[in-house]
């Protein structure tokens, strides 16, 4: 006797409520520890999208006028709703992204310092004002919302990366259409209803499913205004190039390849624990994984057996197992590109210090792993090094002192986050001052601001001048606006001239 299972769907959220649109493409959603497809996720066509911007720009006329004191009354009682949901959210996190619970109650718990910062909202957007600057004249400026604004969000951080966008753009005064990544929708749909419960006003928070087709029709469309992007390197450049050639405002942060150099100074068991947990978090589908060991002199031999040593350590499971440290990747197409990338460097000479990738979880056969995987002895040729791997892949570089270990990483294209390992101020003031990347760690693998700073790389790490949250989010998403007044008394009204006004 066979039996039927019957998929969940995933719709879109339009206007306030759950809607199947017009779409008729749909497209599975895996459990990536089973490998067992769990949704069927609906994808918006253009009608759905056309809907959508309607509904968003509708709702930004009114939004953008309400006051700042109704505005954080929402976004309070948003953070009381996302904190009281941890657990529910991080449980989809899990089920559709892989990584364990622990760390996405993490992401969430970041996700929130931003709806708090923005919760400071009414200060932020406190303008400036100068009295008299010539006789009967006064000058003041403040900051307008742009209208409509789209994120663009990848899978890795399903909760974290929309909330280090939407806070911020529904604060300032837009209103906000989610794409988030089709691998793990659920999510972002369940902070959908959370903005409805907490008062949010219809059409401010829209959430819409799609692939390409999706994507481009956000960055063409003419009443779209901005756009926030994170993802890969070749696509945010696409995005960035594609919407400001149709006039919009865009932040397009793209990949990594992230180095942390190791001094012989550093307490090599400290820097081997924050190396591991760096590179091995997350399956290391992290933008800002530690994916390069940068090994200085005679630290080299003993941080690679150290590193060794937890990699082997590191226990590999359902995310859902109450011990697990690290879950799957995303999808098969992504283990076989770490697969092949690992096997290009074995075969390039590379020495191969653990290797993941036969892993096999027990009773998990058909799940997508690849296991903690060193590799020493890398050089800048390798795809190894060039390629940003996106998977649980530490490669080690060895260089003889700290000069050569930061030309390497100013050499490299991508500049979104660094680290030293010292226990020297003089090595770490002249790594801080000397590195040509935008997010720089001493003694710490994970240089991710807080949220009243702002994240964001140099060089093929971001496209667009504006970093995504804390004050450059504040400025990304407003245009500023500046007013001179006069209001002159009856008897001195007179007085106008053809030439430019000045003092």
């Amino acid at each position: 006797m066979s039996t039927t299972t019957t998929l969940t769907t995933i719709h879109h959220f339009i206007n306030g409520v759950e809607t199947t649109g017009e779409g008729e493409r749909t497209q599975p959603v895996y459990n990536p520890a089973t490998g067992q497809v769990t949704a069927e996720l609906r994808l918006a066509n253009e009608a759905d999208l056309n809907t959508t911007v309607a509904a968003a720009k509708k709702a930004a006329e009114s939004w953008g006028d309400i006051s700042l004191a109704k505005r954080t009354a929402v976004l309070f009682k948003f953070r009381e709703l996302v904190a009281a949901h941890v657990d529910e959210l991080a449980e989809l996190i899990t089920a559709e992204h892989g990584k364990v619970l622990s760390d996405a109650k993490g992401e969430i718990g970041r996700g929130l310092e931003v709806i708090e910062f923005a919760c400071g909202i009414p200060q932020l957007l406190k303008g400036d004002y100068s009295d008299q600057v010539s006789t009967g004249i006064d000058v003041f400026s403040f900051r307008e919302p742009l209208g409509v604004v789209a994120g663009i969000t990848p899978f890795n951080f399903p909760v974290m990366v929309p909330l280090w966008m939407a806070p911020m753009a529904i604060a300032t005064g837009n209103a906000f259409i989610l794409k988030p990544s089709e691998r793990d929708p659920s999510a972002p749909m369940l902070l959908a209803k959370l903005w409805k419960q907490a008062g949010l006003p219809d059409g401010v928070f829209q959430v819409l499913h799609g692939g390409k087709e999706t994507v481009d029709g956000l960055l063409t469309h003419p009443d779209v205004d901005g756009i926030s992007f994170v993802g890969s390197t070749p696509i945010a450049q696409y995005v960035h190039e594609t919407a400001t050639k149709h006039g919009k405002r865009v932040q397009a942060l793209g990949g990594a390849k992230n180095h942390a150099i190791v001094m012989p100074d550093a307490d090599l068991d400290n820097a081997a624990d924050h190396l591991a947990a760096a590179a091995f978090g997350s399956a290391g589908e992290r933008c800002m994984a530690i994916s390069v060991a940068v090994a200085v002199g005679d630290a080299a031999e003993l941080i690679v057996k150290k590193v060794e040593e937890r990699a082997l350590a590191v226990k590999v499971n359902n995310g859902t197992e109450p011990d697990a440290e690290m879950g799957p990747v995303i999808t098969p197409a992504s283990k076989e590109r770490i697969v092949r990338i690992v096997t290009e460097a074995e075969t390039a000479g590379a020495a191969m210090v653990v290797d993941g990738r036969d892993l096999v979880v027990p009773g998990h056969e058909d799940g997508f792993w690849v296991g903690p995987t060193v590799i020493d002895h890398v050089n800048t040729e390798m795809t190894a090094y060039t390629e940003e791997i996106f998977g649980p892949v530490l490669v080690v570089v060895r260089v003889a002192d700290l000069d050569e270990g930061i030309k390497l990483i100013n050499s490299n294209p991508y500049g979104n986050g660094t680290a030293i390992f010292t226990s020297s101020g003089a090595n770490a003031r002249k790594f801080q001052r000397s590195v040509t990347v935008g997010m720089v760690g001493i003694n710490v693998p994970l240089p991710v601001p807080v949220a009243y700073h702002s994240f964001g790389g140099w060089k093929n790490s971001l496209f667009g001048d504006k970093h995504i949250y804390g004050p450059e989010g504040v400025s990304f998403y407003t245009r500023g606006k500046v007013i001179t007044s006069r209001w002159p008394e009856p008897t001195h009204a007179s007085g106008a001239s053809y030439n430019f006004p000045s003092n």
